[in-house]
């Protein structure tokens, strides 16, 4: 089952964190040792995670680097399949018989 328009990292991290630990963008940068603007976009949803930036909230928040980059993934794929729903509609899937099949330049 798909999820239904899955928040933003920032938002959970805001939400999840920030708030009930009473953490400010400061704060949280300086915990993070980054920039405090790279806190300020990641919060408010105008950069995604990246790999570095699940490790470190991993490390600081006591979960995995694997958990941010899921939320991250997740929250990625489910926007592009909704700006590519028409495109993926023309696509015809290969059959099996296709993926078996031969190939001369395989």
């Amino acid at each position: 089952m798909e999820m239904y328009n899955p928040p933003h990292p920032g938002e959970s991290i805001k939400i999840l964190y920030m708030e009930p630990m009473e953490l400010t963008i400061q704060a949280l940068s300086e915990r993070l040792g980054v920039e405090r603007k790279a806190i300020s976009r990641l919060v408010n949803g105008h950069v995604g995670v990246s790999a570095e930036m699940a490790i470190r909230l991993g490390k600081a928040f006591n979960t995995t680097p694997d958990l941010w980059m899921n939320m991250q993934r997740g929250y990625d794929l489910w926007h592009a399949k909704q700006r590519m729903k028409k495109e993926t509609a023309r696509i015809k899937p290969f059959t099996r018989k296709e993926m078996l099949q031969d190939h001369p330049h395989a």
